[in-house]
């Protein structure tokens, strides 16, 4: 498991947890409604609390992709279990309206693996030849969209995943 898990806690929530003696790494070990009570917050904060702990501890997978996940529905990895990598990025450009910097397809190819291998040893940059190979022979779908990532002010840091 990944030693630090970045849950971007607000100050008040801090507090809380400053005052009740817990620090940021052991909210891994509570449950969604244990969260929910120990920072007194709604129950969807706390899904996205838990969730975020859920999407990092997989290895070299960082905040922002956590957040993308959680922004795409996915509050863990049962929900994505079954799906390929290709179709959980197709519809993550589908949802951003950009094409993807490849190294997120990477990160797709990780989380499937993971997911289906709960192998720790890899990370997403292993993953490139393989995503290179199928973009190679199959290509990408018709209704891609057009616009890249870096052009898109509503995905800054699309391209700043594994790098959290």
């Amino acid at each position: 498991m990944k030693k630090t898990i970045n849950y971007r806690l607000t100050l008040p929530e801090k507090q809380l947890l400053k005052t009740k003696k817990v620090s940021q790494k052991m909210l891994q070990d509570y449950a969604p409604d244990e969260i929910a009570a120990l920072l007194e917050a709604s129950t969807e904060r706390a899904r996205e609390l838990n969730a975020l702990s859920v999407f990092q501890s997989i290895p070299s997978l960082g905040i922002n992709f956590a957040e993308e996940l959680i922004g795409q529905g996915y509050y863990s990895l049962e929900q994505i279990k079954g799906r390929s990598a290709v179709e959980l990025f197709d519809a993550f450009e589908r949802h951003c309206g950009a094409w993807a910097d490849p190294c997120v397809e990477d990160s797709y190819r990780l989380l499937v693996h993971y997911i289906e291998n709960r192998d720790e040893s890899k990370r997403w940059w292993h993953f490139t030849a393989e995503r290179k190979a199928y973009r190679e022979q199959y290509g990408f779908h018709a209704d891609r969209p057009q616009k890249p990532w870096y052009r898109d002010e509503k995905y800054p840091k699309m391209n700043a995943y594994q790098r959290d």
